[in-house]
């Protein structure tokens, strides 16, 4: 009689959907956003631009403009919502001053944050225009590097051009 082979069956663990938004990849933690500058309070234009970049690469943008609504709690992605939406929190919170983050610390959605942020500082500023307009005309060369010189004007221009509104 012939000996009996034993029959190893292995299942194959299913490969995550990176493109869903719910992924996760095993290295993002609070602290894997990084941008540039860090919201003031007076740089709401720039901050909320390079955090819909930092979203964006991260496909996690549906949970701050509203696309992903709070899960039911039958719902299978129920956890992996929950996670992405302390990470955002964590990320948002990580990106801002002190003393704006004191005031968002006890939101509980994402979305909620960024609606609250965009009310508070997004309104174009009278004053932070004239600023501009008033920066744009005294900026001098002096001793700067045309480099530096062009740089300092072109973000200038940049931030005010930013304050008008498109044509339709």
């Amino acid at each position: 009689m012939p000996p009996r082979q034993a029959h190893i069956i292995i299942q194959a663990t299913p490969s995550p959907d990176v493109q869903s938004v719910f992924y996760v990849h095993p290295s993002e933690g609070p602290n894997s956003v990084s941008i540039i500058p860090k919201l003031n309070g007076l740089n709401y234009l720039a901050w909320s631009r390079s955090m819909k970049r930092a979203l964006g690469a991260k496909n996690k943008l549906a949970f701050i403009n509203g696309a992903i609504q709070k899960l039911d709690a039958l719902d299978l992605n129920k956890a992996a919502w929950e996670r992405c939406i302390h990470l955002i929190h964590s990320w948002i919170i990580n990106l801002v001053f002190d003393s704006i983050a004191r005031s968002i610390v006890f939101h509980d959605y994402a979305s909620h944050i960024w609606e609250d942020l965009k009310e508070r500082f997004s309104k174009a500023d009278r004053i932070r225009i004239s600023t501009l307009c008033s920066s744009i005309n005294n900026l001098k060369q002096g001793g700067k590097t045309v480099s530096k010189y062009f740089t300092e004007m072109r973000s200038l221009w940049e931030e005010l051009n930013s304050y008008r509104p498109l044509p339709n």
